[in-house]
């Protein structure tokens, strides 16, 4: 993607009004679009799910290695994930509060965003009803309210309730081979003829519709959206937890560094 003048603050709207892009009604510098399970948190919770309550590790990986090689849609993986797991869904949420962690320095981060006008934006192939009990827990209720999350949800199966066993299944969030196909929240934003600058950071396979949408790519060290991004020459830069993103995005936006010189890959 090029980089525009969105570092001034300016933006154009070509013709979309800023209640269809909401993270434009602040006019800001930048966005900042990122992954939930295994980017904002240490642990991701569906794997987690899958590995403790479902079919188990093993199958999991052998399904993120289908999807990550084309062998299979991440959307038919993932309902395998998740078929597999039959606890009610209120002990899964329990569960995961007991187990999963946020990455130790996005409080920071998140706060930084808040104080310089970056609108976080969470794109996830996860639940809405887990992301928001998780970082309600992990960082408050207020956390929660602003940020915006576009992201999968969960429904009932027939003549049965989410809270019993086998009572849920996941609702994906569109029709794409992805479940959710994240770009489809980042290409409006990323055809404005003015516009910020748009950053995105992901660990794995549900974050591949968007690695190649954004003007920097944050892919974390060691996961699977590493492997894709240098097999498709798909330019990023690895970090290890959010300390390393809140120093190459304050760089960028305060206009020390471009965004072409912070794609430096495997650092």
């Amino acid at each position: 993607m090029t980089q525009t003048n969105g570092i001034n603050g300016t933006n154009g709207t070509n013709g979309t009004s800023n209640g269809a892009l909401p993270a434009l009604r602040t006019n800001p510098k930048a966005i900042f679009f990122t992954d939930f399970d295994g980017t904002i948190t240490l642990q991701d919770s569906n794997d987690f799910m899958t590995d403790n309550l479902g079919y188990g590790e093993k199958l999991r990986k052998q399904g993120n290695q289908d999807v990550l090689f084309g062998r299979r849609t991440f959307r038919d993986s993932f309902q395998e994930m998740m078929d597999s797991v039959k606890t009610p869904y209120d002990q899964c949420i329990a569960t995961l509060l007991k187990n999963v962690q946020l990455d130790p320095y996005f409080a920071e981060f998140f706060a930084w965003t808040r104080e310089n006008n970056v609108p976080v934006v969470v794109l996830s192939g996860g639940m809405q009803p887990i992301i928001r009990a998780l970082l309600a827990h992990l960082v408050g209720e207020d956390a929660v309210e602003h940020m915006q999350i576009v992201s999968n949800d969960v429904q009932a199966r027939p003549g049965k309730s989410i809270n019993e066993e086998g009572g849920w299944t996941i609702k994906f969030h569109d029709d794409s081979e992805f479940g959710h196909d994240k770009s489809l929240e980042i290409k409006p934003y990323a055809a404005l003829p003015e516009r910020p600058i748009l950053f995105y950071a992901g660990d794995g396979v549900s974050d591949l519709s968007a690695a190649k949408e954004t003007d920097l790519l944050f892919a974390k060290a060691g996961r699977d959206l590493v492997t894709y991004c240098e097999n498709e020459k798909v330019p990023f830069v690895t970090f290890e937890d959010f300390s390393d993103i809140h120093k190459v995005v304050r760089d960028v936006v305060e206009g020390k560094v471009t965004v072409k010189e912070a794609a430096k890959g495997r650092l």
